[in-house]
């Protein structure tokens, strides 16, 4: 696949995790466009795909938090400190 359609793919995954960020939705939106206007100047091939790969981290992350929060609130829910 062309790096442009990675980023362009990358930024959409992100955009739709977004949806669901503790902070809410505009905080996110707004500081994801920061760090792809940041770097829409790179050229370089192996830096494009090094900040892919931090980005695919992002979003592993991004589930991770999400997940625990869910987890939090199950256990919050059935398992009610008496």
């Amino acid at each position: 696949m062309a790096q442009r359609a990675r980023v362009v793919e990358l930024y959409k995954t992100l955009l739709h995790l977004g949806r669901d960020y503790p902070k809410g939705y505009t905080y996110f939106h707004t500081n994801l466009k920061k760090a792809f206007m940041k770097n829409k100047h790179e050229t370089d091939p192996q830096a494009i795909d090094k900040l892919i790969s931090h980005g695919q981290f992002v979003i592993k992350e991004l589930e991770a938090l999400y997940m625990l929060r869910k987890y939090r609130t199950l256990k919050r829910r059935y398992y009610n400190q008496h």
